[in-house]
């Protein structure tokens, strides 16, 4: 386990924060994506915006969730960590009845 993994599994022991991240699932999950990569990576910030061509700025917001990134701007992220992103889907059960 990575130590940004042991930080987030202590850090969900705590109800509260573990009923906002429930909340915004989706989104944490697309950040720990994002900084597993850089971390795994051995990059800083500033290697990473230099290797995208962009600022330390633009990179600190991405991981923070401050910013509504494009799909090409994840690609890129990602390949600058050395990575490829890859997608997968899981059907949710929704009630229809919210639909009407």
């Amino acid at each position: 386990m990575s130590q940004l993994q042991a930080l987030k599994a202590k850090a969900l022991q705590n109800p509260e924060v573990k009923q906002a991240y429930d909340e915004l699932g989706d989104e944490f999950e697309l950040i720990n994506t994002l900084l597993s990569m850089r971390v795994e990576a051995k990059l800083t910030q500033q290697q990473v915006a230099d290797r995208m061509g962009t600022r330390k700025s633009n990179i600190s917001r991405l991981e923070k969730g401050k910013s509504n990134p494009t799909l090409s701007t994840l690609l890129n992220y990602a390949k600058a960590c050395g990575c490829q992103l890859n997608f997968s889907y899981q059907t949710k059960k929704i009630g229809l009845d919210c639909l009407h």
